[in-house]
């Protein structure tokens, strides 16, 4: 979700005024890859009898939409789970861009079902995020212990063996762990040495993290025991443009200390989603913040965690860029060439070994990739890259 970024003071300040990462250092085994299905969910869907929303988002209307909502919006997409059944899981992240307006936004996973044949995504469902067990050890926002956007910001989900639930969230950044059903299992993990400025536990000190840079892509590991998050933003100190991607074992719920960088090909940029290949590899979105014809760098890329170049950070094999898709078919009512212009690109799951999904967060309703003064659609797209992955079986459970 995009916001204001809030700076952590004068280190943060002179680190991001350092040398940027090198751009376009990565090389392309692959070719042009494919794009494969299309559906679209429109902007203005909301969750059936939901509360109203969006009292504190703004003046409206925005994008043609007014202010504020008659409902919840089924929007902004930013972590999703294959079922395997043709339906997928998808996280609703913070809400309308902060803290401060989102406290009528209620944290929410989806069902949906994407039909690429008649292009359209239908709504099956979905659960709230809760805490009636009074895991969080500060105060909520509802007295009923609904998780909004105002107490997490949440940005990534993975989905243990045992159906349980992975959050990451980025006011922390916290990991979250939820039932089946979406109540909260334990406290929230912190990372240690790491706060941003919406911690509540800075206790008069600086955060060496920017707002909203948090935990944006998490991977669960082919084994099923570790998570790997990955950060959106540098740490104080950090080269600019390097990411922290951490170990977590969840059998010993903690920290193993094992970490890995992944560089971004320049500090603007964020990453978008992350999700595991094998034991060493990861396919990680990467997007600048860009949107419509001013957009850029919207890629996926195969990082390797074996540093065969021995530079200290993870090797980049670029395998699409999704504002180059070929589009023989002309699917979707668009040309020979398809673009996934949205300012934030935020899931991507396999689907086999050759093909990947991708959704955006739309930022309801903020965001207009897609045509100018137009509040964007959550789209689903379906992507066949141009070789194999030769991914292990397991990353596909």
């Amino acid at each position: 979700m995009k916001r204001i970024s809030i700076m952590f003071g004068a280190l943060a300040l002179a680190a991001g005024l350092a040398t940027p990462a090198v751009a376009d250092s990565a090389h392309s085994a692959y070719g042009r890859a494919t794009l494969t299905g299309f559906a679209s969910l429109p902007a203005q869907t909301y969750v059936p009898g939901s509360l109203p929303s969006g009292a504190l988002a703004g003046p409206g209307p925005v994008n043609g939409v007014p202010i504020p909502f008659p409902g919840q919006p089924v929007q902004g997409f930013s972590g999703v789970i294959n079922n395997h059944d043709g339906t997928y899981n998808v996280l609703s992240d913070n809400g309308y861009g902060n803290k401060a307006n989102s406290g009528d936004f209620l944290l929410r996973v989806h069902h949906i079902k994407p039909d690429t044949k008649t292009g359209k995504v239908k709504v099956l469902g979905g659960f709230n995020l809760t805490d009636p067990d009074h895991r969080v050890p500060f105060a909520l926002t509802r007295s009923d212990r609904v998780l909004t956007g105002s107490d997490f910001d949440v940005e990534s989900i993975v989905r243990a063996f045992d159906g349980t639930y992975w959050i990451g969230d980025e006011f922390g950044p916290w990991l979250l762990h939820f039932s089946r059903s979406g109540k909260l299992l334990q406290a929230p993990i912190p990372l240690e040495g790491v706060k941003a400025p919406e911690n509540p536990y800075l206790n008069g000190g600086q955060p060496n993290l920017n707002s909203s840079k948090g935990y944006e892509g998490m991977a669960r590991g082919i084994d099923g025991r570790y998570l790997y998050p990955l950060l959106e933003g540098t740490v104080a100190g950090d080269t600019p443009g390097d990411l922290r991607m951490n170990q977590f074992d969840t059998r010993k719920g903690r920290y193993t200390g094992k970490r890995f960088i992944y560089r971004l090909e320049a500090p603007g940029n964020s990453i978008g989603d992350a999700i595991s290949i094998d034991d060493h590899r990861f396919l990680i979105i990467e997007r600048d913040n860009e949107q419509g014809d001013a957009a850029k760098l919207k890629r996926l890329y195969l990082a390797d965690t074996r540093d065969r170049d021995h530079d200290g950070v993870m090797d980049k094999t670029l395998v699409a860029d999704l504002l180059d898709l070929a589009n023989p078919k002309g699917l979707g009512g668009f040309g020979t060439t398809f673009r996934f212009p949205f300012q934030t690109i935020e899931d991507v799951t396999l689907l086999d070994d050759q093909t990947v999904a991708v959704l955006n967060d739309n930022n309801f309703p903020f965001s207009s990739g897609r045509t100018p003064g137009q509040a964007d659609n959550d789209e689903f797209i379906t992507v066949r890259l141009s070789q194999r992955l030769h991914a292990d079986h397991r990353a596909f459970r």
